[in-house]
């Protein structure tokens, strides 16, 4: 629900349990009032205090009034050059060459439905669900207009954000720098977490106190990055799972991306959020206009177990787009760490032949199936097939898998070109290099410059005609290096401040191109694993590949630290061979099965070469994945343990909406001599009803939350136990 009170000059944004408020202030300087737990309806600036502060400057406007000034209150949305001397969420280059935008409120509209965005992700959802409030501000001497647009989904508690900046000027503009978000606080008692790390080692939380100063995360890398991701929470010091004030902030956006949180001199706090200043200029003709990605709010008074719940909810069912919104996805079977590019049409039957009586439903050909790529230094451009591997083309290998009862999928790499490959011969300035300079490579490659629809068009034809040739169920699209030598020959010099941002509007061009043209495919993302894991590719590819790390103790870590976002269904987890390719580890089969399941399941290994036993335990994990599908993929998500602080054990838990049905997850660590007795609290369930374990004895569900259930000593190091809990 959004209010607007004429007579106080106030927005109001209410979702199921937040509000959200901004008020018109002097001289029509738009400020930020609140943010937090749902509030009566009312003026909320009593909170806002004036008072005469040094090397604070004044709006010309005030005239000899040193009580109002922009370096003091809170902001909604920071400009630059004109007296707030924090982190800007916006900067003009104007024709003059100053650096500075004054924004002032003109005027605002509340209406239902979403706003919608061009050619960027967005969430989603029906005209009864959502409401849009715009709100117009303008810099007159710069000729430029700010729309600040925002949409409540009130049921999922959250609310999303985005700018769009127009010039209405004759002269030309640039934009230095445009920022989704703005969030100011009256306040700096606060802990700021994201979450970091590399390849093979995603997306590890790192909580840190705000200090004065700036304290930011973020990617130049021309993706969302391995490193960074651009989600961030903002919290009480002392707020935990189920407890405390947190604020979390996603950006949907899958390029060089910043989140900086500031503390001021008077110990206020900004975060602000968006595309990555580095290497951004975009020229505005007149009348013309610029969107930013859009960003996502959620507030959560009872810490981050229900924080990450309202994200996965509005994930799940207001960013994940149709078929795959509320479709079971097929479990796979994919050759790579069996073979690698080192296969024949035979090989690959050979590998799938057993996998229709384990339960498994798709087969994933991966990287090699095309040009001259038997490795990687030759290939990637020429999308075509390779016959003397796949005699008879795609269409012979699909129908044979069709044949076993199973669907069929391939992996592309459509962004990038070995030089070694037709298509660079012919079209070397397809890349993107500098002039005088030779390109970087990366895993033997280089970028393909998808800032230009003619390389787009190009690639995506080669790619539509492969799909278009056998019946293709599946595509898993790799990326497997960040950009360099950024310049694109089809922009003159004063533009190249753009091809970061037109790189990944490029992207996201195909990737809307495949799902339109063949709705039936499921796409799984993927950049070297969880390079471009964010709420951008997600609105494109239902499904992410969630780290090249199959280890199943790793993955623990990653896949905990990705779901304070994102959901277990966008996660693309598999059961590999062991000793696991990346870490060395041998952990049982079962093991690698319960840490699989903690998103979209499959496997990895070379089927031919399991034992009996092996095969047994592949067909009985899928079968229960299978069975606790909906559960899975759909019930409200709760982390039990933190697989960080090194304790005994790694827990989770799904819990079914109506808490009539729940499923727990333990992995343990490495065995200890005489170990402690332990008892694991359940979270999620009904008090009041009675809930049988794996089908034995009877319990309250206040019993199992509060008392806890005794765990069995398990013997030897990384083992598993799953619960399910049915409600009598």
């Amino acid at each position: 629900m959004i209010l607007y009170d004429e007579q106080t000059r106030t927005y109001t944004l209410h979702t199921k349990s937040t509000t959200y408020q901004m008020k018109v202030w002097d001289y029509n300087v738009l400020l930020h009032a609140y943010y937090g737990p749902r509030l009566s309806d009312g003026d909320l600036s009593f909170l806002l205090r004036r008072k005469d502060r040094g090397f604070s400057p004044n709006p010309n406007e005030a005239g000899g009034s040193r009580t109002f000034s922009l370096d003091t209150f809170p902001q909604e949305y920071s400009t630059c050059g004109v007296g707030d001397y924090r982190l800007p969420s916006i900067e003009l280059e104007l024709p003059n060459g100053s650096h500075t935008a004054d924004l002032r409120y003109v005027g605002g509209e509340v209406r239902r439905g979403k706003y919608r965005l061009e050619g960027l992700p967005a969430f989603h959802g029906g005209e009864e669900e959502w409401e849009t409030l715009s709100v117009i501000l303008r810099d007159d001497a710069a000729q430029v207009e700010v729309e600040l647009l925002y949409g409540v989904l009130e049921q999922c508690d959250l609310i999303t954000r985005t700018v769009r900046v127009k010039n209405t000027g004759r002269e030309t503009v640039r934009l230095c720098r445009c920022a989704s978000l703005c969030l100011d606080f009256i306040r700096s008692d606060l802990d700021l977490i994201t979450f970091n790390g590399a390849h093979v080692m995603e997306r590890c939380p790192s909580r840190a106190t705000l200090r004065p100063g700036v304290q930011s995360v973020d990617s130049v890398r021309g993706a969302s990055s391995h490193q960074h991701n651009p989600f961030v929470i903002l919290c009480d010091r002392d707020a935990g799972e189920d407890y405390g004030l947190c604020y979390g902030a996603m950006l949907l956006y899958s390029g060089n991306f910043q989140a900086a949180a500031e503390t001021d001199q008077f110990e206020n706090a900004r975060l602000v959020m968006g595309i990555h200043p580095y290497h951004f200029a975009w020229t505005l003709e007149p009348g013309a206009s610029f969107t930013a990605p859009e960003a996502a709010m959620v507030c959560s008074p009872c810490g981050f177990g229900q924080m990450s719940r309202r994200f996965h909810q509005a994930i799940r069912n207001h960013l994940i787009r149709d078929p795959w919104a509320g479709r079971r996805k097929p479990v796979l079977i994919n050759h790579w760490e069996a073979t690698e590019m080192r296969f024949t049409a035979g090989r690959l039957l050979e590998i799938a032949q057993d996998a229709p009586e384990l339960g498994l439903e798709l087969f994933v050909m991966d990287d090699g199936w095309f040009g001259a790529r038997n490795d990687d230094n030759a290939g990637l451009g020429d999308w075509y097939v390779n016959e003397e591997k796949l005699p008879g083309g795609l269409e012979a290998l699909a129908k044979r898998i069709r044949e076993l009862h199973m669907a069929f999928g391939i992996w592309i790499e459509p962004e990038m070109v070995n030089e070694d490959s037709a298509l660079y011969r012919a079209h070397p300035d397809w890349v993107l290099n500098v002039p005088g300079r030779r390109p970087s490579r990366g895993r033997a490659q280089l970028v393909l410059d998808f800032s230009r629809q003619d390389v787009r068009d190009h690639i995506y034809g080669q790619i539509k005609n492969v799909l278009s040739s056998a019946d293709i169920s599946y595509v898993k699209w790799d990326m497997n290096r960040s950009l360099t030598d950024v310049w694109s020959a089809a922009l003159p010099a004063d533009r190249q401040g753009e091809v970061y941002h037109r790189y990944v509007l490029g992207v996201y061009d195909f990737a809307e191109r495949l799902r339109r043209d063949f709705p039936h495919i499921l796409i799984e993302g993927c950049c070297g694993g969880g390079g471009r894991f964010d709420g951008g590719m997600l609105y494109y590819t239902p499904q992410i590949w969630c780290s090249d790390n199959t280890d199943a103790m790793d993955r623990l870590r990653i896949q905990y630290g990705t779901s304070f976002c994102y959901p277990v269904s966008a996660m693309g987890a598999h059961v590999s061979a062991v000793p696991n390719g990346t870490t060395g580890r041998v952990t049982p089969m079962e093991t690698r099965g319960v840490a699989a399941m903690h998103g979209t399941f499959g496997y990895e290994m070379d089927l031919s070469k399991c034992t009996r036993e092996e095969k047994e335990t592949v067909r009985r994990q899928t079968a229960y994945f299978k069975e606790h599908y909906e559960l899975i993929q759909a019930g409200d998500y709760y982390r039990l343990s933190d697989p960080f602080r090194n304790g005994p054990y790694t827990a989770w838990e799904h819990v079914s909406p109506d808490r009539r049905e729940a499923l727990v997850s333990l992995v343990t660590g490495p065995f200890r001599g005489a170990p402690p007795f332990l008892t694991l609290r359940i979270k999620g369930l009904d008090p009041a009803l009675r809930y049988r374990i794996n089908g034995e004895g009877s319990w309250h569900g206040d019993v199992l939350m509060q008392a806890g259930w005794p765990l069995p000593v398990l013997s030897g190091d990384y083992q598993a136990l799953q619960l399910y809990l049915e409600a009598e």
